[in-house]
């Protein structure tokens, strides 16, 4: 049962985590990186009627905001899971993925930030993510094993 409730606190607790360091970012970036005078960026139709107005710098915070939240969201999914840690956090990445394609269709982007974005920010995240959680918590399988 404690091996079912940690699975599931990981998938939610990962894409609840990732969601909020996503959003924290997306938050951000306006502050440090203003948009284009005239364009509310918390109105969908504003930034579609201003994209054009769009330069690369702009879309530095929402890279950030893809790649940092799937990491972290992939990352704590990994550390929580009670089994198949690997599983768990490429969950997180699919699912963060399949938001992003979602996100491509609503939300006006150049080409080039799209395919990086798509490419870039979710599953090679997710891979680091795996890669981080296995130096951070090492399997305790081969250090039982080790001491017998």
């Amino acid at each position: 049962m404690r091996t079912i409730v940690l699975n599931v606190l990981a998938l939610l607790l990962g894409f609840l985590i990732g969601g909020c360091v996503n959003m924290g970012l997306v938050m951000l970036g306006p502050q440090v990186i203003p948009a284009p005078a005239g364009v509310d960026v918390n109105s969908v139709e504003s930034m579609q009627a201003n994209a054009h107005l769009f330069e690369a710098k702009h879309f530095l915070f929402p890279f950030l905001a893809h790649a940092l939240g799937t990491l972290a969201g992939a990352l704590a999914a990994y550390l929580i899971a009670a089994t198949r840690k690997p599983l768990f956090a490429y969950a997180i990445g699919v699912l963060t993925l399949a938001g992003g394609i979602a996100a491509a269709f609503m939300i006006p982007a150049p080409a080039w930030f799209i395919a990086a974005d798509l490419l870039l920010a979710y599953l090679p995240m997710t891979w680091l993510a795996v890669r981080l959680g296995q130096r951070l918590q090492p399997q305790r399988v081969a250090i039982a094993t080790a001491a017998a």
